[in-house]
């Protein structure tokens, strides 16, 4: 397949857990065969924001570290949507994108000698905690949207706002995202990876993870951007590191010098979109670091809550959590082992281009499974074993 993405940005993941995903679809695509040409804004507020606090280099490293992305960055009101959808089998749209932009593609898509499909990729809340804004995107073209969790194409289905809503979970890049071997001397007890943000969170951060750092006394450092004053000043009022901004190709490197991670979903995936982990946990687990996670409803079934991860329903029980696993090297290689196996078995991002594959050739893209996946082959080696 010709494949065009458009997309807030891969080269920046500052405040953007969509790059970390489609860094690893566009190299699984590309190892598979298929032809990818990324479309980001120059104006991405991610890409400043990096630029900003850490230099331009700094969106260049994720272009060393996933070789096959090569982002195309363009200026919104200058871009020739003909040129960039020339030739075309699939395109992705995500829904950071302006709903300008949104609606020429759409158009584009409605012309009587357009033969690619399209699709709106939606990787956020929104949806229920911005209604007004998601419905103005104007989605009469699309063929349908792609919903990182059934809560989403739910809202999608109920709303009327797309022909089809097909779920598409977030994934782990294992290429990139793999257990490292352990420190000899780990670099503290607990380290935690996310955002500040916009006080989705401030009251779960609180009970279910920086109180708990500070009653157990633990060593921890926390990396993430958006901490405002008041997040700083608790951080250090309870003798947390704070070491800001990391790029997450080095989250592997960080993982294997910690003993243990948290969970802490914001409050929109609690509450209106159940079953959705973000993509935090699926990376954790594929490093095969243990995790213990705030609540969540596991709606749609991916994980095995207990054996995969731990879940903390309040700070009381975070706290024994963590003293258990701290103080037990085996329950840590355990709860590890058998969260990595979860992922490897069912939520890569080979798994997920299994999956687009599988969509587009239901909507009739031609090309549309060019290359099969290791999981797709042994399929096909076994099952002819036995004919």
């Amino acid at each position: 397949m010709r494949i065009v993405i458009f997309c807030h940005s891969l080269a920046s993941d500052w405040n953007h857990g969509n790059a970390h995903f489609l860094r690893g679809v566009v190299t699984e695509l590309v190892h598979r065969g298929h032809e990818v040409r990324a479309y980001e804004d120059e104006n991405a507020w991610s890409a400043q924001n990096l630029v900003r606090d850490h230099g331009p280099a700094a969106l260049e490293l994720a272009l060393h570290a996933y070789p096959s992305v090569r982002p195309i960055r363009y200026v919104d009101a200058e871009l020739d949507v003909d040129e960039a959808l020339d030739g075309a089998d699939l395109v992705l749209v995500h829904e950071w994108n302006s709903h300008t932009l949104v609606a020429r593609i759409g158009a584009h898509r409605k012309k009587a000698d357009s033969r690619y499909r399209l699709l709106f990729h939606d990787t956020h809340h929104r949806s229920v905690t911005d209604e007004a804004a998601m419905r103005r995107y104007d989605l009469s073209g699309y063929d349908g949207v792609l919903a990182f969790g059934a809560a989403v194409a739910d809202v999608y289905s109920r709303s009327g706002w797309a022909n089809k809503a097909f779920v598409w979970h977030e994934a782990a890049d294992v290429r990139v995202f793999r257990p490292l071997e352990p420190s000899s001397e780990p670099d503290g007890d607990l380290v935690w990876i996310g955002n500040w943000g916009d006080d989705e969170r401030t009251s779960e951060l609180l009970e279910m993870l920086l109180d708990p750092i500070r009653d157990l006394g633990l060593a921890a450092r926390v990396h993430g951007v958006r901490y405002p004053p008041e997040a700083l000043r608790m951080l250090d009022e309870r003798k947390i590191e704070y070491a800001g901004w990391l790029a997450n190709f080095r989250v592997p490197e960080v993982f294997a010098s910690f003993r243990v991670t948290v969970h802490v979903p914001r409050r929109p995936y609690v509450e209106a979109l159940p079953g959705i982990p973000t993509i935090r946990v699926f990376e954790a687990l594929a490093c095969g670091i243990p995790l213990v996670s705030a609540p969540w409803s596991d709606a749609e079934g991916l994980f095995t809550p207990g054996r995969d991860y731990l879940v903390a329903h309040d700070s009381a029980t975070m706290r024994d959590h963590l003293r258990a696993l701290l103080s037990d090297e085996a329950a840590r290689r355990e709860l590890a082992t058998h969260g990595l196996s979860t992922v490897l078995e069912r939520h890569t991002c080979a798994h997920r281009v299994d999956e687009l594959q599988t969509i587009a050739r239901d909507l009739g893209v031609r090309g549309a499974v060019l290359a099969s996946s290791k999981a797709e082959r042994r399929a096909k080696t076994a099952s002819g074993a036995h004919t």
